[in-house]
């Protein structure tokens, strides 16, 4: 089993939160408009808890990278770190982020902005894990997850991954096992990726004139 690294580096994988390039899913219940409203208000958050939880460097991996405007425009903090997610698919950015941060003899928890009921404490637990388990993840509802963390890299975790399914999840966990990994399974959070998600938001997260609330099932 691998010890965990000195400091645990949490790398956010995001879009720039622009209208319609981000959370498109969610433009027909929030127009476009209100769908960038809202991936910046997940944005913020992903940033403000990651920094809040103080386990290492926090790094945004953005795509388009950090010189279009649309992140000029955020203010982010100044103390996080940034650098370009490139091109491919999710797998291939995703791997490329991992393999640079073990490569630099840190663990790292790898996050999505997707997540608002993620806090502060979850990716400390999360870092913590990585003490005694090669990798730790945080499915999802849906069958996705929203944290991934390794202490070493395993290409297997990334290639050829359904993605954007509900078998990502579970297939992870094959895959861990295949390769004879400890996995830590933290507790299962809701992702807001489709209109009827948007009933999980904490209160006052949305308030645009746009919004039109999803119907009760």
């Amino acid at each position: 089993m691998s010890a965990a690294a000195a400091q645990v580096r949490i790398v956010i994988i995001a879009k720039a939160p622009r209208p319609g390039y981000a959370k498109t899913r969610l433009i027909p219940a929030l127009g476009a408009q209100g769908a960038a409203a809202l991936a910046q208000q997940m944005l913020r958050h992903a940033v403000h808890i990651a920094l809040q939880a103080g386990v290492g460097p926090v790094e945004l991996c953005a795509a388009p990278n950090q010189h279009d405007p649309a992140w000029a425009a955020l203010a982010l903090p100044p103390r996080l770190q940034w650098s370009d997610q490139g091109e491919g698919d999710l797998g291939e950015r995703m791997a490329r982020a991992a393999q640079r941060t073990l490569g630099r003899g840190e663990s790292v928890l790898l996050i999505g902005t997707d997540c608002p009921l993620m806090d502060a404490s979850h990716l400390q637990r999360a870092a913590a894990s990585l003490h005694s388990h090669n990798a730790c993840l945080t499915p999802t509802l849906d069958g996705g997850y929203a944290l991934l963390g390794l202490n070493q890299f395993h290409g297997s975790l990334f290639d050829d991954m359904p993605w954007s399914t509900a078998a990502v999840a579970a297939e992870t966990r094959r895959r861990a096992a295949a390769i004879s990994w400890t996995l830590h399974l933290m507790t299962t959070l809701r992702d807001v990726d489709e209109p009827d998600d948007l009933l999980a938001l904490p209160p006052g997260w949305i308030a645009h004139p746009d919004f039109t609330p999803p119907t009760q099932p």
